[in-house]
């Protein structure tokens, strides 16, 4: 029996990786995550199928840019072995890796960012993850219901 899809919000700084270079790219890996919450999340949850919600960070305005899906599922993050790279970690090796990452194909670009503002004034989406005060991770688990309510707004193309 497959397992029930999932949803998942994941945030990336659009200067570093946008809703516009997986367009471009059609899918990539998640790398560099350094939160075991949300390496956990890739590692052992998130599954082929699932949806996520492309989420711009740290910059204006914040909020969901587009919708993706997982195509691959949790496996080591390499980037953890390259001395070269910013997320190098000595304590992560190939023959015992502690990093993962899952890969994300490209679905759809929102005409207009979702807002965190207009996110917050959705009485439905009031205990969202991504809504709940001092929630800094970089993936979130949506609930179905969530999903649902986000897919119906007029900000999609």
């Amino acid at each position: 029996m497959a397992a029930e899809k999932q949803y998942w919000l994941m945030k990336s700084e659009p200067n570093a990786y946008s809703i516009h270079d997986l367009k471009r790219d059609r899918t990539t890996y998640w790398s560099g995550v350094r939160n075991y919450q949300a390496r956990n999340f890739m590692r052992d949850r998130m599954q082929i199928g699932d949806g996520v919600l492309f989420y711009h960070s740290n910059v204006e305005p914040v909020g969901v840019a587009g919708r993706a899906e997982v195509v691959k599922s949790g496996y080591p993050d390499h980037t953890a072995w390259d001395k070269k790279n910013k997320y190098y970690d000595t304590a992560s090796l190939s023959s015992r890796p502690i990093w993962f990452m899952v890969d994300i194909r490209f679905v759809q670009a929102c005409r207009e960012v979702i807002t965190l503002k207009r996110l917050k004034e959705i009485p439905a989406l009031k205990t969202m993850a991504v809504l709940r005060k001092g929630n800094r991770l970089s993936i979130t688990p949506v609930a179905p219901e969530e999903w649902e309510i986000i897919m119906k707004l007029p900000e999609w193309s």
